[in-house]
């Protein structure tokens, strides 16, 4: 490290993503101080690189993949029927065609669909004592991820969705309970457009 400079390790931190600058300048200002070579210390200056180097090959190698797995999803006939949807994107069709094999036929219902992605809300219950729904903490992390951020785009630009997310949180729902709410009603749009094949059209969104 210290043959790098702290120029380059910041450099090489900044390409990384890692905001950590005040803690290299702490590094290497201790760096100087060490007056006493410890065991290992010549050896660790050399493998150190190397694992990071390796680490950010991984990094970089796994975009480049989930790039190509983008652009091979751009094909999908569903692609077009999803991205249809408002607030939904290319890559957020891709995530969801992901989280479900491919085939929507994969679940029975939307019921099936939302117990898989983990959209279902959950009544929470302590004792006797109802306290109320909340997000579940299971499901497909990809699935879930994708339908929670296209009904957070729906709730801030597409009327019908943000009228819904402000009826609910007027009815004492918390923001998040709120979006799962809402991501669960465009969960049974979202399934019947993938099984009948059909684009989006205007539903009337109810509590």
């Amino acid at each position: 490290m210290k043959r790098a400079g702290i120029e380059d390790v910041k450099d090489w931190a900044k390409s990384n993503g890692l905001r950590a600058g005040r803690i290299i300048d702490d590094m290497f200002k201790a760096i100087g101080e060490q007056t006493v070579t410890v065991p290992g210390t010549l050896m660790a200056e050399t493998i150190i690189p190397s694992i990071a180097h390796d680490i950010k090959t991984i990094r970089d190698r796994r975009r480049e993949v989930g790039r190509q797995v983008e652009k091979l999803l751009e094909d999908h006939p569903l692609l077009t029927v999803l991205t249809s949807m408002p607030g939904i994107g290319v890559r957020t069709a891709s995530n969801i065609l992901l989280g479900i094999g491919g085939d929507i036929a994969n679940f029975k219902s939307s019921a099936h669909l939302a117990a898989y992605a983990g959209i279902s809300p959950v009544t929470g219950q302590s004792g006797t004592s109802i306290k109320g729904e909340r997000p579940s903490r299971r499901g497909n992390k990809r699935l879930k991820n994708a339908l929670w951020q296209t009904a957070f785009v729906a709730s801030t630009k597409h009327p019908p969705s943000v009228a819904y997310y402000k009826r609910k949180r007027e009815q004492g729902k918390h923001h998040n309970a709120a979006i799962i709410c809402l991501a669960r009603r465009r969960c049974d749009v979202i399934y019947s457009m993938l099984k009948n094949g059909t684009l989006y059209q205007e539903p009337a969104l109810v509590a």
